[in-house]
């Protein structure tokens, strides 16, 4: 399998940082573009290309596929916060699925082969069967979703139309930092649990909201199937080569352990970790949230060579709990 070169959008964000690193570390060569609107600069390595810019510019998008003779797109550049998005759909609607047609135009113009994309579990709705599989009924519940959503069929109508051929990688809810210190969760205003919590747990924030307690679960707060960012990674990796050895064929997986964990279960493990209680407080249910959202994750385990690394939720805590004390010594706080 050649190892082709890889251009990565939002690459100096959260998940695409790791996407691009697991690359690099893996051979391949990665350029990388993003208008730092959430990414930091920081992020990439001195020795990867890098474009400060939106994925919306086409003539700088085709510029990088002609310096770096991309062959291979990792599309993870978008707006990713639910309760944002129930604010500010047009917003999110422009910014996910009208760019990602600026940089689709512009790939297959270039004749890029291979687009792997950043999809998501909020594609889904609040499904009334959990674990979801793959086939299970697409009803999202907030903008954000649906704008994923659309990205999904522009890619399917257009990889009818046209000679590449896609991934859509459906995320469930990732957490935890690179295991070798390199890259974590640093964006701005972030509403993920596990990065709010720890964010509380190294005195960054005084309290920590649980948003509704009376959804039909266990313990009655939302339950979410919490996947390692570095096997999130992986799956990234794996992806890829299985789109270029079957470049007839496309891909679409759930990426999660198949199984779920409340709110206030991840909150146990984080006391657990720092053996101080961080403050609860009980809110009223969020805009755009369903219940619970698991991941039947049959397929990803039969397609791709990819195994699991980091699935216990004390080493997705605690690794996210090692990079906040990281930031946090780094500002002088």
């Amino acid at each position: 399998m050649s190892k082709v070169p890889v251009l990565v959008t939002g690459g100096a964000g959260y998940i695409g940082s790791h996407a691009m690193l697991a690359l690099k570390d893996a051979g391949w060569s990665v350029s990388v573009i993003d208008n730092l609107s959430n990414g930091v600069r920081e992020a990439v390595p001195e020795d990867v290309p890098f474009y400060e810019g939106s994925i919306a510019d086409q003539a700088l998008v085709k510029r990088i596929f002609a310096e770096q003779g991309i062959q291979a797109i990792m599309h993870f550049a978008g707006s990713i916060v639910v309760p944002e998005s129930v604010e500010k759909p047009l917003f999110y609607h422009w910014n996910n699925t009208i760019a990602t047609h600026a940089l689709l135009s512009a790939a297959v113009e270039a004749g890029i082969k291979h687009i792997l994309f950043s999809s998501t579990a909020a594609v889904y709705g609040a499904p009334e069967t959990v674990p979801v599989d793959e086939d299970s009924p697409k009803e999202p519940i907030n903008p954000y979703g649906a704008s994923k959503l659309m990205t999904e069929r522009m890619l399917a109508d257009a990889s009818a139309a046209y000679d590449f051929n896609y991934g859509a990688l459906r995320y469930f809810n990732v957490a935890g930092a690179n295991p070798q210190r390199r890259s974590g969760q640093q964006g701005k205003g972030s509403t993920h649990l596990i990065k709010v919590a720890v964010e509380t747990a190294v005195g960054l924030r005084d309290h920590i909201s649980v948003y509704g307690t009376d959804y039909d679960t266990p313990d009655g707060t939302c339950i979410r199937d919490y996947i390692h960012v570095s096997d999130l990674a992986a799956a990234h990796v794996a992806a890829l080569e299985w789109l270029i050895a079957h470049p007839d064929e496309n891909l679409t997986v759930n990426c999660g352990y198949g199984r779920g964990l409340s709110v206030l279960e991840v909150l146990d493990a984080v006391d657990r970790l720092t053996n101080q209680p961080i403050k609860r407080v009980m809110e009223g249910r969020r805009a755009g949230d369903p219940p619970a959202l698991v991941s039947a994750n049959q397929r990803i385990l039969k397609t791709l060579e990819w195994h699991p690394q980091y699935q216990e939720i004390d080493r997705i805590v605690g690794d996210a709990l090692e990079w906040e004390r990281i930031l946090k010594a780094r500002r002088g706080l």
